[in-house]
């Protein structure tokens, strides 16, 4: 019933789509029962909507209740989205590679491999900011999700330097770090309410965690092989002209 749904929503977007992708906690491993569905996307406007006087819908957002279930969808045009490939947003990346795929084409497949141009040792920052954000939401809130937040990006940033590759499942990512209290959480997480509380958390241990794997992230990002700027530049230009060509 939810691919149904997360299809059909898909498919009555306005502008050709390059691809949409399932984001958020279903892609970060750790679902609850009532977890929202975040759904992201790439889509290709029109030239002559770029081209003239009116604002082009670079970004188009909604947000659905159907079924019960409550769902998100963002797009991003395919200039837009090329452009933050080409920052430091791991965002993105994510929402790239991402193995929940809703709808594809083949140059989504094309964009993941020319995407690899993109992934610098600089993407390292995006997770040191990240990680700071979800775990000041941790302090005040004492809720399980921010929480898996915290490790989930330090964990997805390490993996990211040291091996170039883009792994946002923190189940998948705990099968290498083995962190006992990391399972314990997911198990928690998938068993209980989107906000779960966490009043009884051990702050000081987690406080210890964060600010040992933040040393490996660090250590990591000095270390990486990956480059210091994207080499995609190219490739993309053309993939946009190409793409942008193929709505006239």
């Amino acid at each position: 019933m939810a691919d149904e749904l997360l299809r059909r929503v898909t498919a009555r977007q306005p502008y050709p789509l390059i691809f949409s992708t399932l984001s958020g906690a279903h892609l970060y491993g750790f679902p609850s029962p009532d977890s929202d569905f975040d759904l992201r996307g790439v889509h290709i406007l029109p030239a002559e909507e770029v081209l003239g006087l009116l604002p082009p819908r670079e970004t188009l957002e909604e947000s659905i209740r159907e079924e019960g279930r409550e769902l998100d969808i963002v797009t991003h045009d395919v200039r837009k989205f090329f452009v933050m490939l080409l920052k430091r947003n791991g965002y993105v990346l994510e929402q790239l590679y991402s193995p929940l795929i809703v709808h594809t084409t083949p140059e989504h497949a094309e964009l993941r491999e020319i995407a690899r141009g993109c992934i610098t040792r600089h993407h390292g920052n995006h997770y040191l900011g990240f990680v700071q954000t979800q775990w000041k939401l941790f302090e005040q809130q004492r809720r399980v999700k921010p929480l898996l937040y915290v490790y989930r990006v330090l964990l997805t940033g390490i993996h990211l330097m040291r091996t170039g590759a883009v792994e946002a499942n923190l189940v998948t990512l705990n099968e290498s770090f083995r962190l006992s209290h990391v399972a314990d959480l997911l198990a928690l997480k998938s068993a209980s309410p989107e906000h779960s509380e966490l009043p009884h958390a051990d702050i000081e241990f987690h406080r210890g965690e964060r600010d040992r794997l933040t040393d490996l992230l660090l250590q990591a990002r000095v270390e990486s092989g990956l480059p210091d700027e994207p080499t995609a530049r190219p490739a993309l230009n053309d993939l946009l002209i190409r793409l942008r060509r193929s709505v006239e």
